[in-house]
């Protein structure tokens, strides 16, 4: 009997298993899966039955896994990795025709960065295809795109895990912005200028920036702690505070191009040393020989790639 109801469970099965296994919420896993709260309770009530088992049960407000769960998780991620891995072996992928949603991680400078360029590309060669912008937390990199929850995490994550597969994009350096009317435009650009001046610090290294606590702490040596005028935790924030203060932001070079001229800001270069930031796209092995996957990756080195 037990074989026969192990015959019934599906590839899909497993997958929501998988997820509900790692989320340990009905709620999460469904927006993982992008299906609703009800259809995933209906699967986990499938599966208990089939494994004969709660395999999550509550816990004061959370989720956890039973020792069985503990036990079958190891085992329903290599059988998926396995069909992931034949599938990958026969798939075909026609961008023309295909609805498929790709996950990107990105943070706030890679949604104005990257989604634009994509966006419009997609619109030409995959009309039908779509993008979902991930949330990003620097610490959940390998979790996600281990899951395929997200396809590629694009930036600049030098704490990623060394197994992650990865390829460079680019290297981008730091501006300094103020609004075109800043009364201290001139001196500004000077050593002395810049530490007088009323500095807007980006705090971004548990936000998905991690590569920006080197140049925060570079910065920071630079200006006395009553010069700085705010402490935000996004590029993006930073600069719309520039636009409307006598605030100095300092951005990553393409952010800054991107949105400079919108905000009615003047970009220049710091008159000090900071690190360029290296930016990268990376991926997880399980999917590295899936047709669709590196279809997106050539498209996405295509566009911003640098040699």
């Amino acid at each position: 009997m037990a074989h026969l109801a192990f015959d019934e469970l599906s590839l899909r099965d497993l997958r929501v298993l998988q997820v509900l296994l790692r989320e340990c919420s009905v709620t999460r896993a469904a927006e993982v899966l992008e299906t609703t709260q009800p259809e995933v309770s209906k699967h986990l009530a499938y599966l208990r039955s089939q494994f004969g088992d709660e395999l999550l049960v509550r816990n004061g407000h959370a989720m956890r896994p039973t020792a069985k769960a503990l036990d079958l998780a190891p085992q329903v991620k290599r059988l998926l990795e396995t069909a992931e891995s034949l599938q990958a072996d026969t798939q075909m992928f026609d961008p023309a025709t295909s609805d498929r949603l790709f996950g990107l991680l990105v943070s706030d400078v890679g949604m104005v960065r990257f989604l634009p360029p994509l966006v419009e590309r997609l619109a030409d060669v995959a009309p039908r295809v779509r993008l979902r912008a991930v949330p990003l937390g620097s610490w959940q990199i390998e979790s996600k795109l281990e899951s395929g929850e997200a396809d590629l995490a694009l930036g600049a994550f030098p704490r990623a895990a060394s197994h992650l597969r990865r390829q460079k994009l680019y290297s981008d350096g730091y501006v300094g912005v103020v609004r075109k009317d800043h009364p201290r435009l001139r001196e500004i650009r000077s050593p002395a200028g810049f530490s007088a001046g009323r500095h807007i610090l980006t705090t971004a290294s548990e936000t998905g920036h991690a590569a920006h606590s080197q140049a925060e702490r570079a910065i920071s040596a630079k200006i006395a702690p009553s010069n700085v005028l705010l402490r935000v935790p996004s590029f993006l924030a930073g600069a719309i505070v520039a636009s409307q203060t006598d605030g100095i932001a300092t951005l990553p070079e393409n952010l800054a191009a991107s949105v400079a001229a919108s905000l009615g800001l003047v970009a220049f270069k710091p008159p000090l040393q900071l690190p360029r930031i290296e930016i990268a796209q990376y991926w997880h092995e399980r999917f590295h020989r899936d047709a669709a996957h590196r279809w997106l990756r050539a498209m996405t080195f295509e566009l911003f790639g640098r040699r």
